[in-house]
Order: structure tokens, then C-alpha cells, then sequence
């Protein structure tokens, strides 16, 4: 006759048995595969051609999972791209070629990369060498002069052509950093295309054909089209200075959680170039006139693409920034913008600046150049729907709820004295339910262990 050993003893035999097998040397820890060894990888990055990569790689057995990682310009993160793992054991190179598809990348844009390879299922991954480029135009012979911070690149003109440049892009700088009161040190890339379809195949599809600069913060880069003849222009002076502006407001309120409202950044560089001129002011007028006024609360992000309002925009923005230095001061200007650096929102930065959120300062603007308040077009919030009976009656009686609803449950603090029955019926019916299911409980307990003393009757 046998009996059935207990679990803990049966436990104690189970960790015995396989502390003998340990000792005796039977057991064999399993070995995990060598890591791949990196080579020495390459990079090749051209505006032209695109981003080409190879990293040498040994392998001990076929890996899980290959892996580039890219980083472009200032990105918080890497792109992951999963790549096709080799398929046998040995030497390989890992290989990468960017296609169009992947989209346009500016020129003088940096870029980093290593890959990252999981040798079997459940392995750490292993990263290579990083390798780091920028992507050049090679399509001109680019000549270079460089200043304090900016660094100007032309490939047509003169000597002088590059100098007077280099002169109005300093001058820039200069004078916006010394405003908002910060220090620029890292170089800005000034790039000078001297025809019109070059250029926009620089700055890539989607690019308005009234875009004569582009400046883009994330790369330091400012991108124009000035033709050799055109250096001593008087528009020259105000474009050049008008996209390096942004480029210096981008430093001072530069943090990872809000950008401020559009107006404001092309408000300031209008205003910094060329002032609130005639022409801004006429626009501005007549829009107020006729009703067509776009509030600032509607140019926080991109412009209207139609010309008309797109130029109607930069005007009002000038007029916004001419507006708050006329009734604040450039002091609370300043204040308003470096503000933005601590994360703000734009109703916080402008209470903290001049002591009122921005609905207010675009309902004061508004009132200042005589516009009537907009009407807002889109979709409009939906009008309050029915109100649920239950809603209405919950804070009636118990008694008087209606059929189906649940009424309140009134709670009774610990040893506080019962309180007597409000409602009419039998009482609380839960009691003998919970009667019979501890009662049932109790009996299947006992039949449990009844069943577990028994004996093993079979021999």
C-alpha cells in the first residue's frame, strides 16, 4: 500500500536530486554565442545622392535582428530601421542606401549612425561604432569666408560678394542677440544660390514660390537666393537680417515643451529689418476696414497659403510686436519673449509679461487699430444635449427615484448608532444570500479535507 507524499516533501526530494546532479558535474550551464565584432563602419552623406552606410561585421551564428539607428540634427531620439539579417555566420557587411522615398533632407544637415545587432532570441543587443557626416551640396564649387559666427557660402560672385554678405549677416546677429540678451557662439551656415531653381530644390518640394531666405533653427542654417548683381540691393539688407533674427529667437526661447505663437517670432523680424513701414500699415487698415482681419489668436502656426493673406499676416504680426512695444514698453517685449524659455504657455508668459493673457492683448490689439472682433469660422462646440432623468432626481429621496435608477447609498461612520429602516420592504435582503454562500463554503471546506486525510486504497 502506498501513500501520496506531501507537496513540501516531495520539494525536498525534487531540489536534492538536482543538487546531486549539479555536484556530480552532469549539469552543463548553457554557453551563451560570442558577440558580433564591429569593424571600422563608413558613412557617406550627400544632398545629391543621399545616405550611404557600411559597417563590417564577424558573426558567430546568424543574428536575430539587425537594426541602424540614424539621428538627424538636434532629434530627441534615433530613427530605428530594422534591416534584413545576414543569413549566415562569418564576416558581412551590413549595408544602407537612402532612397526618395525616405524624404527630403536639407543640405549642411549632420547626421549620426551605428547599428545594433541581437545576436539569438532573448540575447542583449550589441551597438557598433557610431559614425557621424553632414549632407553636402555637392552640385557648386562653394567658396567660404567666415566671421565671429556666421560663416557665409556662395558659389557665384566675387570676393566682395561674400564680404558685404558676411557684413549684414554679423550686423544681424549682433544686434538681435544684444536685444534679447543672449549670447550666440555656435556658428550659423549662411548658403547663397544664385538661381532660383536650385534654390528650391535646396529647401525641397512644398516650398512657396515667394520664398527668398529660409532660415532653420535645428541646423543653424540660413538658405537665400541672391544673384551676384543683387548683394548691394536694399532688399538684401532686410531679407538676410529678417531670417537670422528667427534664428537668435529660437536661442532665447529655445526648451523642449511650447514654441511661441508664430506672430510673435515673424513679428519681431519684421520689425527688426524694416519696422513697421507704409505698406504693412495700409494692409493692416484696410483689413480692419472691411472686416477681413485675421485675430493673432488665428496665426499662432502656419500662415494662410493664399498671397494676399499670407502678406496680410506678416503685416499684422508687425503690427502685434509695434502694438505691445507702444503700450508695454520693448522691456516687457524682451521679458515676453525670453519667458518662453522656461516652458510657459502662451496665456502664462503674457500674464507674467504685461499682466494679461494673450486673448486680452488680441482683443486690445484689435480695439487699437479699430477692427471689429472676428467672427470665428469652423467647427463651432456642439449645443448642450438632453439632461438624463436620473441626473435631475439625484439628490431626491430614495423613494421618490424612478423605476431601474439606483438611489444614493447613505454611509454611517464606524460605531456610530444604527439607523432605522427607511424603506417599507422586508429589510435588507442580502443577509440569507450571505448566509448560504458561507454556509456552502463551510461544507465544501469540509469535504476537502475529509477527501485529503482518506487513504489510498489501491495496492
Amino acid at each position: 500500500m502506498t501513500r501520496d507524499l506531501p507537496t513540501a516533501a516531495r520539494l525536498h526530494l525534487t531540489i536534492a536530486a538536482l543538487a546531486a546532479v549539479i555536484v556530480s558535474g552532469a549539469y552543463v550551464a548553457p554557453v551563451r554565442a560570442a558577440d558580433p565584432v564591429f569593424g571600422t563602419p563608413t558613412i557617406d552623406a550627400s544632398f545629391e545622392s543621399g545616405l550611404t552606410l557600411e559597417q563590417p561585421v564577424m558573426l558567430e551564428q546568424p543574428p536575430q535582428r539587425v537594426e541602424l539607428l540614424l539621428t538627424y540634427a538636434d532629434a530627441s531620439g534615433p530613427l530605428v530601421i530594422e534591416m534584413p539579417p545576414p543569413s549566415s555566420a562569418g564576416r558581412a557587411t551590413l549595408r544602407y542606401r537612402s532612397a526618395e522615398s525616405d524624404g527630403h533632407v536639407l543640405p549642411n544637415t549632420p547626421v549620426a549612425a551605428k547599428w545594433r545587432i541581437t545576436p539569438s532570441q532573448g540575447a542583449d543587443a550589441v551597438t557598433g561604432p557610431i559614425v557621424e557626416d553632414v549632407f553636402d551640396d555637392q552640385r557648386f564649387d562653394w567658396q567660404t569666408v567666415s566671421g565671429d559666427v556666421v560663416r557665409v557660402h556662395w558659389y557665384e560672385g566675387d570676393a566682395s560678394f561674400g564680404e558685404r554678405a558676411l557684413r549684414i549677416g554679423e550686423e544681424a546677429i549682433a544686434a538681435t542677440a544684444d536685444l534679447l540678451g543672449v549670447v550666440e557662439e555656435e556658428p550659423v551656415d549662411f548658403f547663397i544660390y544664385a538661381d532660383q531653381a536650385a534654390f528650391y530644390d535646396a529647401l525641397g518640394p512644398g516650398t512657396r514660390e515667394n520664398v527668398g531666405g529660409q532660415a532653420v533653427a535645428g541646423i543653424r542654417t540660413l538658405f537665400a537666393l541672391i544673384r551676384p548683381g543683387e548683394i548691394d540691393d536694399p532688399w538684401v539688407g532686410t531679407v538676410v537680417p529678417h531670417e537670422l533674427v528667427h534664428l537668435v529667437f529660437d536661442t532665447a526661447v529655445s526648451n523642449p515643451y511650447h514654441f511661441p505663437p508664430r506672430w510673435l517670432n515673424e513679428g519681431l523680424a519684421v520689425y527688426l529689418s524694416q519696422g513697421y513701414d507704409s505698406s504693412d500699415r495700409r494692409m493692416v487698415d484696410r483689413a480692419a476696414a472691411d472686416g477681413t482681419i485675421v485675430p493673432l489668436v488665428g496665426l499662432v502656426g502656419q500662415f494662410p497659403t493664399s498671397a494676399e493673406r499670407f502678406f496680410l499676416a506678416y503685416a499684422e504680426s508687425v503690427s502685434g510686436v509695434d502694438y505691445l512695444i507702444r503700450e508695454h514698453g520693448q522691456e516687457a517685449l524682451v521679458a515676453l519673449i525670453r519667458s518662453y524659455a522656461g516652458g510657459r504657455t502662451d496665456d502664462e508668459a503674457f500674464s507674467a509679461a504685461i499682466g494679461i493673457d494673450m486673448a486680452g492683448f488680441d482683443a486690445a490689439w484689435l480695439a487699437d487699430i479699430g477692427a471689429a472682433t472676428p467672427v470665428r469660422y469652423g467647427p463651432q462646440p456642439a449645443p448642450p444635449g438632453p439632461r438624463p432623468a436620473d441626473w435631475e432626481s439625484a439628490s431626491s429621496p430614495a423613494s421618490t427615484a424612478s423605476p431601474g435608477s439606483v438611489a444614493p447609498v447613505a454611509s454611517v461612520a464606524p460605531g456610530a448608532p444604527d439607523e432605522p429602516a427607511s424603506d417599507t420592504g422586508g429589510g435588507d435582503d442580502s443577509l440569507p444570500t450571505l448566509i448560504l454562500v458561507a454556509a456552502a463554503v463551510f461544507v465544501g471546506a469540509v469535504l476537502f479535507l475529509r477527501r485529503r486525510r482518506a487513504p489510498d486504497r489501491s495496492s
